[in-house]
């Protein structure tokens, strides 16, 4: 009854964390969740009033399936203020969400058998959304002493004649690393070896940088834009979450494909949500600044506080808000009850059902030793937080 191709995917790691805790907290157990990926703050005033107008004026039809010409130019003009970079209205397509922009993007561009270049640590759905393209994820594995980036001699190994792309993060989910300018210029030069290589470069949490402004690889090197498909939308940098509204920016070739998937998948995005993203784009960056600098203060606690422990090591992310340690010292341990913790999975339902803190395992984004903690939270919820990991883990025996 059930497709071979639905057989192939997995659910999402983080959303069944989430899930638990939800269920544990509506039990009436203390839960502090340290897994959504979600700003705790809520969506600034002025979007939420240009909705508010959209509805009382009745702008409530369907708009085109790419979206909104007014908001698509203001992506445009977006792009070329804040990211420096040259792309038309017409090779935009907004969608529901930039969840959904990243998967339509890569049906409409990997065959059968098409390889797609993922490093890990990775946003949990990237290799589910290739197989479900039926192409094949070539996960590369990073590590923990270059902040998890991917450098360009594990770039040149993983490229050839079958591959069909790449998937840049950056700031990165779940590690909160970036990538510099040089950086990427070298990832870049490795590319140019291999000229029909899509570059999806996934850049949601553009706003939400810390040291530095933002760096997306066409900045580093803008010949590559007749291959580079930038994924961006509203969730992170203003807030808007449960709004759903993300876009794809590239190629006019891939714009158009997307858009005849995006046609008879979804169509357009919420109309209401397009004038809220419309205002988001045109209107005050204050707020945004403003939560980028709460975020701030609270990764530099964390990050404090989790290299003061025993067994933890951890370094300092440069943007999103995410930190990602290496718990692998307390893999092979036991439970004060007596249970072997083998893997990041068992840890995170040790913390979760014994000490009441929900983080997101490494297992979940392709590397084993670490653990995903967000700090979208409050200040005092993070202490609490520290209070019930230190208990945790000293614990475990």
């Amino acid at each position: 009854m059930i497709s071979n191709r639905a057989k192939l995917i997995s659910p999402s790691e983080t959303l069944k964390i989430s899930a638990r805790a939800k269920q544990l907290a509506r039990e009436g157990v203390s839960i502090i969740s340290l897994s959504a990926g979600e700003p705790d703050f809520k969506t600034p005033p002025h979007i939420c009033n240009a909705a508010i107008e959209a509805i009382t004026a009745g702008f409530h039809g369907y708009t085109m399936n790419t979206g909104l010409p007014e908001l698509r130019e203001a992506i445009s003009t977006k792009l070329l203020r804040d990211n420096r970079i040259k792309i038309a209205p017409d090779q935009i397509v907004l969608s529901n969400g930039a969840k959904q922009s990243i998967g339509f993007s890569i049906l409409a561009t990997v065959n059968k058998g098409d390889e797609v270049v993922i490093p890990a640590p990775y946003w949990v759905s990237y290799p589910e959304m290739v197989k479900m393209a039926e192409g094949t994820p070539v996960i590369v594995k990073t590590h923990f002493e270059n902040d998890y980036k991917l450098t360009p001699g594990q770039l040149d190994a993983a490229l050839n004649e079958k591959t069909k792309a790449i998937i840049l993060c950056t700031p990165s989910n779940p590690t909160g690393a970036c990538y510099s300018r040089r950086e990427l210029k070298d990832l870049a030069d490795v590319l140019d070896k291999y000229p029909d290589v899509i570059i999806f470069s996934d850049e949601i949490y553009e706003y939400i940088v810390f040291d530095g402004e933002h760096e997306s690889i066409l900045n580093a090197a803008p010949h590559l834009i007749d291959r580079t498909v930038i994924i961006n939308g509203f969730s992170k940098g203003f807030a808007m979450t449960g709004w759903r509204l993300g876009y794809m920016a590239g190629p006019k070739v891939i714009a158009d494909a997307v858009a005849k998937i995006q046609s008879q998948e979804t169509s357009a995005p919420s109309t209401i949500s397009q004038k809220a993203g419309l205002a988001a784009c045109t209107g005050t960056m204050k707020p945004v600044d403003e939560m980028r600098e709460a975020f701030r203060e609270r990764r530099d606690f964390l990050v404090k506080e989790l290299r003061a422990m025993k067994g933890i090591k951890c370094f300092t992310p440069q943007g999103a808000f995410y930190v990602f340690p290496d718990v692998s010292s307390f893999l092979g341990k036991k439970t004060d009850t007596g249970e072997l913790i083998s893997t990041t999975t068992d840890l995170s339902l040790y913390l979760l059902e014994q000490h009441g803190i929900a983080t997101v395992p490494g297992d979940a984004f392709g590397e084993p030793s670490g653990i995903r903690l967000s700090y979208a939270n409050s200040m005092d919820d993070l202490k609490e937080a520290v209070n019930r990991l230190k208990d945790g883990l000293s614990s475990l025996m």
